[in-house]
């Protein structure tokens, strides 16, 4: 059976096709084209090749930024913003000829890493993407959880838990709220914030390249972070107590994460011996396609 995965990123658009047992058929991949009708063109050939070299697929399955309003079929929240207000799910189906099922990207995320990934077996997986934006996807025993409304795993924009006094009331988010995690725990944050702090606007590399290399400034910045990143993350284990988080995105790369993020979350969680895996997603920037043609399986 082959199955196919659409990752709809903001620059580019991947497909692959995958065999029953997660193997690799086919590869595919081409800018985003930045509207709308182009797109769906996009994605129309990019399937049709990618089926001439591996055969029909079963299903298809697409990961997108911002999410699908369940009741109206919408785009919304979706930084590709020609997206949003589209009934791209719909739009798809008639161009294909058939079915789609579609997904935040950070649920794809999940779903890949609890099918075969890193939280492969586990309870509950929460995957945490930590890029240029922050977001998150549910799994449990499974199975992805997008909730009543849609917005199931939409972490990036609950505020920063247990604020201190210089933190409030946080800066403005492009989504209209202030002190979003998005604006704190994200690439972009750690940027911002060490600018806000030293006056000097440096790229996430160069301050994580710098703590290691002894600048106080940049460590400071990246303590700050991995703090305000573990009591982000015990506000989920407050509510769902995943066994697994798998982070994903471009600070998932940083290695400090992994050793110092289990004590900055245990003073915050409700628990006298609190203990979860916090590990990187296995399939890295392959999860988002991956999870989208698994979409028929959740």
């Amino acid at each position: 059976m082959v199955r196919i995965g659409v990752d709809f990123g903001g620059t580019k658009i991947e497909v692959a096709a995958l065999s029953d047992d997660g193997a690799f058929l086919s590869r595919l991949r081409a800018p985003n084209p930045g509207n709308y009708d182009d797109a769906i063109t996009t994605v129309r050939d990019l399937i049709d090749r990618t089926e001439t070299a591996t055969g029909k697929a079963e299903s298809v399955g697409l990961g997108v930024p911002g999410s699908a309003n369940p009741k109206t079929g919408l785009m919304r929240n979706a930084n590709s913003t020609y997206l949003n207000g589209r009934n791209f799910a719909a739009d798809l189906t008639t161009a294909l000829g058939r079915p789609v099922r579609l997904a935040n990207d950070a649920n794809c995320l999940a779903l890949s890493e609890a099918s075969d990934g890193a939280a492969a077996g586990a309870k509950v997986a929460f995957a945490i993407i930590i890029g240029t934006g922050c977001g998150g996807g549910l799994v449990t025993h499974g199975r992805l959880v997008e909730g009543g409304n849609g917005v199931g795993g939409e972490w990036g924009h609950m505020p920063l838990p247990w604020p201190r006094p210089e933190e409030m009331p946080g800066p403005t988010c492009w989504c209209g709220q202030q002190g979003c995690l998005e604006t704190w725990v994200s690439g972009t944050g750690l940027r911002r914030d060490h600018a806000a702090t030293t006056g000097r606007d440096q790229p996430g590399e160069w301050i994580i390249g710098a703590a290691r290399d002894g600048d106080k400034d940049a460590a400071a910045a990246l303590d700050r972070y991995i703090g305000r990143l573990g009591r982000a993350m015990a506000v989920i284990c407050n509510i769902v107590d995943p066994d697994v988080f798998v982070l994903g995105g471009g600070m998932s790369n940083v290695d400090e994460l992994y050793g110092r993020l289990e004590t900055a979350i245990r003073p915050y969680v409700f628990c006298d011996s609190w203990a979860a895996r916090i590990v990187p997603a296995r399939w890295g920037d392959s999860s988002g396609v991956r999870g989208a043609a698994r979409l028929w399986q959740s």
